[in-house]
């Protein structure tokens, strides 16, 4: 990350954004059925009812990201390996960025995320699981 800290979150966005991968949702959609990679789903449960989600997607929120991935937590999730491919999503896109760019930080190599989210994913036809209660 570089040594100037964004003020705001639109400059936060904009800042990852510039140093991880972001993907159309054409490249996720042949990636994910080539089983190239494995995706990770950022948002809230409640925006999972609401919204949907892509299908196979591991759903990890933003907020745990960062333990999730990281193996000396004791929260790790085994799902998370620094050598594999990761694509993440949220809404709109900027949480994604976020995420995938601590994951870069991380020492995630391969870390991308999907451009427009599922919002984008959804105004090009995909489609999308819809989520019910346990």
């Amino acid at each position: 990350m570089s040594d100037l800290r964004p003020d705001t979150v639109a400059r936060m966005v904009a800042e990852a954004k510039e140093h991880v991968e972001t993907l159309p949702v054409e490249r996720v959609a042949a990636e994910i059925e080539g089983g190239e990679a494995l995706l990770i789903d950022v948002r809230e449960e409640d925006e999972r009812l609401l919204e949907g989600a892509l299908p196979n997607a591991v759903h990890v929120p933003r907020e745990m990201l960062e333990l999730s991935a990281d193996p000396a937590s004791p929260l790790h999730r085994e799902e998370f390996d620094p050598e594999d491919r990761l694509i993440l999503y949220c809404s709109s896109g900027s949480r994604s960025a976020l995420g995938a760019y601590t994951l870069k930080w991380m020492s995630y190599a391969k870390v991308a995320h999907l451009d427009g989210g599922i919002m984008q994913w959804k105004r090009d036809g995909r489609r999308v699981e819809m989520i019910g209660f346990d």
